[in-house]
C-alpha cells in the first residue's frame, strides 16, 4: 500500500512538468511557459513498496487552447540505472528525503502495474488519501494470457506508444479528450483499455481514454 504523507517537496511537482513538458513531441502548448494546473490523476502500488506510481492529469491553458495530459511518473530513492534519457528532475521530500522522479514510461515498475490495471490483478488508487480505491478509474481485458511487458517506448505527436516483439502494442492517451459517449466502445482490435476522469477548467468533470491495448500482429 502506498502512504501518502502530508509534506513538503521541492521543487513541486507542477513547477517540474512547467520545464519538462515543452521537451515532449505531444506538447499542444505555444511558445509560452507552460501553467500546468492538477486536473486529477491516481496511483498505483508498488508490490514491494519502493517506488510511487502516480498517473497525474494536469490542464495547461497557456497555448492558443487548453490542453489537458495525462503524465505517469515514478519516484524513486535512488538513480534508475539506464534511465537517464526519461529523468524528468529530483525533488527534495520532507520525509523521504531526495527522490528521482521519471517519466514512468520507461519505468519497468510502473509498466509490470500497468499491465496489472490493466488485466484487474491491481487496483487504481486515490490520488491524495491512502489505502483508498478510486473507483472512477475503470479498467477492461478480454485479451487471453498475461500482458507482455517488454516493452520499447516511443513517443509521437499523438502520445506514448509501447510495443513488445510479440506483437503487443500499449497506446498511452498523452493529450487527454473527453469521450462522447458512455461506456466507452473499444475500437477494432482493442483487447484491453483504462479509462478514468479529471476535472474540466469550468469544474465539471470529464471522462475519457487514458490507455488501449492492442495484441497481435499488425497491433
Amino acid at each position: 500500500m502506498a502512504v501518502i504523507h502530508p509534506t513538503s517537496l521541492r521543487p513541486t511537482k507542477l513547477e517540474l512538468l512547467t520545464s519538462w513538458l515543452p521537451s515532449r513531441p505531444w506538447y499542444r502548448g505555444g511558445t509560452a511557459e507552460p501553467k500546468p494546473a492538477k486536473a486529477g490523476g491516481f496511483r498505483l502500488d508498488d508490490p514491494r513498496g519502493e517506488v510511487g506510481i502516480e498517473f497525474i492529469v494536469v490542464t495547461d491553458a497557456s497555448g492558443p487552447h487548453p490542453a489537458t495530459y495525462l503524465v505517469p511518473l515514478t519516484y524513486r530513492g535512488a538513480p534508475l540505472d539506464g534511465a537517464e534519457h526519461a529523468l524528468v528532475g529530483t525533488m527534495e521530500h520532507g520525509v523521504l528525503g531526495r527522490r528521482w522522479a521519471y517519466d514512468g514510461c520507461h519505468d519497468p515498475v510502473l509498466l509490470a502495474q500497468l499491465a496489472a490495471l490493466i488485466e484487474r490483478r491491481a487496483q487504481a488508487q486515490d490520488q491524495n488519501v491512502s489505502d483508498a480505491p478510486d473507483r472512477e478509474v475503470v479498467a477492461s481485458h478480454t485479451g487471453a494470457g498475461p500482458i507482455p511487458t517488454d516493452f520499447v517506448t516511443t513517443d509521437d505527436q499523438d502520445g506514448t506508444r509501447l510495443t513488445t516483439p510479440h506483437g503487443t502494442t500499449l497506446r498511452l492517451h498523452r493529450v487527454l479528450r473527453p469521450a462522447p459517449d458512455s461506456p466507452f466502445a473499444p475500437s477494432e482490435g482493442t483487447t484491453g483499455q483504462v479509462t478514468g476522469s479529471w476535472q474540466l477548467p469550468d469544474g465539471t468533470r470529464a471522462r475519457g481514454v487514458f490507455a488501449d491495448l492492442h495484441t497481435g500482429p499488425g497491433a
